[in-house]
Order: C-alpha cells, then structure tokens, then sequence
C-alpha cells in the first residue's frame, strides 16, 4: 500500500511520520518521546501542555478523593474515542480491542485509585507515561491512543502546517476537509470541540504526526523499567559485604526466580513503594536512565523517513 509521501507526490525527507496511508502501522505516540525531544516547535510544548495539565486534573481527583472530584476524574478518562486519524497502532490492540473507551477509562480509574494510589498521592507517580509501568494492560497502543486524543489539538495543527508546507496536499485532485473534533482545553482544563482542517485519504481524515514522537516501543516501558531499576534496587536490598570488604550482589536472573520478585507491574509497584520508604525515587532513577541512553542514542528504534 502506499505511503503518505507516495500517495501525494511529496519527496523525501519529511518531518512527519511517512506510513501507509491506507492501513494500520505498527508505530506509537510515545508520551516521553515528546518530552524528550521537545521538536517540532512550538507544536512539542503544546502538546506537553495537553498532556501534563489532563494528567493533573485526573491525578488532582484521586488526590482530593470528594463526590464530585472521583466523578470528575472518571469522567475525564472515558473521552478516548479511537484514534484512526493517525494509521497508527493497531486497531485489535487499542480501546476497542479493549472492550471500548468506556472500559479502558474506568479500569486505569479504578487502578489509580487502588493499586497505585499511594504512588499517585506521594507524588511518585505524575506524569502520563508512568502508567505503562504500573497498569496492566496499558502498553504502548493503549499509550498511543490516549496519548493522541490529549494531544490532538496540537497534531491537528502541526498538520494544518504541514498542509501550508507541502500544496501536494491540496492539487492534482486531493483535498483536505474541515471536522468537527473533541480536543483538550489545556486552558479550561476540560474537554471541548474544535473545528480542524485534515487531509482526506479514501475518505476518511488523515493526521499527522511529526517523526520524533513515534516510536516502535515505549521509552518507558514496564519491562524496561522492571530489567533496569526495580531489579537493580533489589541487588541493593539483597547485597552483603563479604570479609574483603567487597559487597557481593545476586545475579538478577537469581532474583528474578525468587517469590516477589518475577516480571510484572505487580513487582514493579511493590518495589517502588519499597523503594519510596527507603527514601528513593525509582521512577526518578529510571527516567534519568532513559533520559542517558536516549541522548547516546537518539535515533534507536526511531521509524524510517
């Protein structure tokens, strides 16, 4: 099938994602690719407004724990209509692989207000791409696809820039239409609605997104984070000092057989609160990983132009 530059007539290189116009593809908005990257502007700064201010009303909810707030919080969560505007993910994977957004908002409710309370109230966790760590089943489409609705103001203008940019767009036939979208008011904090200017492809819109928010996996990824600081603080808990005065730690392929201490979010909760009450911030440590690597290496897994 063709891509979005071969279906236009648009040369190479571009700064939007090029996939194929007409089907799903296996790439996903990463949350902290943006902040990381912080490019294109000032779309990248918008679009972390969008993010952060949606996740502190929703965590505020949790927090403040009144009637009105839990309803609130709830409700913010159950606005995640699915997001094919993009060709990204993969439609079996996302809210309706899922059983709807409905069921996805409520779930992620009920967790934050369950499991990972304590972490949203000590203030560990804050920000939208810690949830994949902590909340089974949101990985990375069901990342992408929140992501995207938070953010779909700023896409929806990054692609009216692109359509500025590029009058391939706009001649030999093709055509672009204005829609009637939900969008996040990062100002009013709420949901609200905003004519958008889109490209049609087949028919349907078409949104884009620039290249250094997509990724094939997450930066921040619950395995990731479980290979790396959980079971690195575990060595730390386990380690004893032998008569050389060296200290001498289990291998982790050890500890990850030991009761507590295998795969899952549940470990990767459990240790971060052990963490927390030893006065580390595992979280904090994981990103500034993250963070090395992905200066080292910035182009690791990034999608082809």
């Amino acid at each position: 099938m063709p891509t979005i530059t071969t279906h236009y007539g648009i040369p190479d290189p571009v700064p939007f994602v090029d996939v194929e116009a007409m089907a799903d593809n296996r790439l996903y908005v990463d949350p902290h690719a943006i902040r990381l990257r912080k490019t294109p502007q000032p779309f990248a700064d918008q679009a972390l407004e969008c993010i952060d201010t949606f996740f502190h009303e929703v965590t505020n909810s949790v927090i403040e724990g009144t009637p009105s707030t839990r309803r609130r919080g709830e409700n913010l969560l159950q606005h995640f209509v699915e997001p094919w505007e993009t060709r990204l993910g993969m439609a079996a994977a996302g809210f309706h692989g899922h059983g709807g957004a409905e069921v996805v908002g409520t779930w992620i409710w009920e967790v934050l207000n369950d499991d990972v309370e304590a972490l949203v109230r000590v203030g560990v966790l804050r920000q939208l791409e810690d949830l994949p760590l902590f909340v089974d089943g949101v990985d990375r489409d069901i990342t992408s696809d929140i992501t995207t609705r938070i953010i779909f103001e700023p896409l929806t203008q990054f692609t009216e820039a692109m359509i500025d940019m590029y009058p391939q767009f706009t001649s030999a036939g093709h055509e672009v239409k204005t829609y009637r979208k939900q969008v996040w008011d990062p100002v009013a904090r709420e949901w609200a609605e905003a004519n958008v200017t889109l490209p049609v492809v087949g028919g349907k819109p078409l949104l884009l997104v620039p290249k250094a928010w997509s990724r094939r996996t997450l930066l921040m990824s619950a395995g990731r984070y479980y290979e790396t600081s959980v079971l690195s603080f575990a060595q730390l808990e386990q380690a004893v000092r032998t008569s050389d005065d060296k200290v001498r730690t289990t291998p982790k392929k050890q500890l990850k057989t030991q009761p507590g201490l295998g795969r899952g979010r549940g470990t990767n909760l459990r240790v971060t609160m052990r963490a927390f009450e030893d006065e580390q911030d595992l979280l904090a440590h994981f990103k500034a990983f993250v963070t090395s690597r992905f200066d080292k290496k910035k182009t690791d897994e990034e999608p082809a132009a």
